[in-house]
């Protein structure tokens, strides 16, 4: 089973970890910005896609840091207990999808669902269409391809 790790954001303005269950983003805890001074400095949220978008997840604040974790820690420990490796998977394949669409983006290649005819060229040099775009996604750009 995999042990919940964190790391430090570069994006943030001020001080932010993302949490992760092995290769899953599975929440966060941050420094609270524009609060008073005299009310909890931290925040922390704990969920990730898909069961958050079925209105499972938890959240909350706390002094320090260390409150904080030990807060989300605790709050983990039930969400996790309602997780399912599909929930994982569905995860893994919607951030291979994302992924796989900024690259597409990236290298200046449309997806077949901007074409006319619905066809049209993987980075990767693949022909792909729109019927079997998400096939291609999920068999060649899963970053683990026992997920796929």
């Amino acid at each position: 089973m995999p042990e919940l790790t964190r790391r430090r954001s570069t994006d943030a303005q001020q001080e932010c970890w993302h949490v992760y269950y092995g290769d899953v983003r599975v929440g966060m805890i941050s420094e609270r910005s524009g609060v008073p001074h005299d009310v909890d400095q931290w925040g922390w949220d704990c969920g990730f896609y898909p069961l958050t978008h079925r209105g499972r997840q938890d959240g909350g604040t706390a002094a320090t840091f260390d409150e904080a974790r030990a807060d989300f820690e605790a709050a983990w420990k039930v969400y996790l207990a309602r997780c399912t490796e599909a929930d994982f998977n569905e995860y893994r394949r919607q951030e291979a999808w994302t992924t796989w669409k900024y690259a597409m983006h990236d290298a200046g290649f449309k997806l077949p669902t901007q074409s006319a005819d619905s066809r049209s060229r993987c980075f990767c040099g693949a022909a792909i269409d729109t019927m079997g775009m998400a096939q291609h996604v999920n068999t060649t750009h899963m970053m683990d391809p026992q997920h796929v």
